[in-house]
């Protein structure tokens, strides 16, 4: 397997990234954390709404592309791997994973 194992005694799946996979989702996570923060800090500072609602906006922007990113990744390693191994459900999990990323 190339990254996404099943762990049989507990029913889940798993996937194992490089560190540099991990490395680049964990800043884009602690970017996205520091963009909350100071969310919280202008709420707390009274700051003017249109200001809040564009900080938000990017916040918003970061946690996309965060997710875009994720995805790009899902679907180079587990969704390939599952589909050439015949795993007929494969499509069918990612277009559920879809449907919940486009609430």
């Amino acid at each position: 397997m190339d990254g996404c194992e099943e762990l049989h005694c507990c029913c889940e799946r798993k996937k194992l990234r490089s560190e540099d996979e991990r490395r680049e989702l964990t800043n884009r996570l602690k970017r996205i954390e520091g963009q909350v923060r100071g969310l919280q800090r202008m709420l707390e500072e009274d700051a003017y709404c249109p200001d809040i609602l564009t900080q938000a906006s990017a916040v918003q922007s970061a946690l996309n592309g965060f997710c875009r990113t994720l995805l790009a990744s899902h679907l180079r390693s587990c969704v390939t791997e599952d589909i050439r191994a015949g795993r007929e459900d494969a499509v069918d999990e990612l277009l559920d994973t879809l449907k919940k990323l486009m609430k």
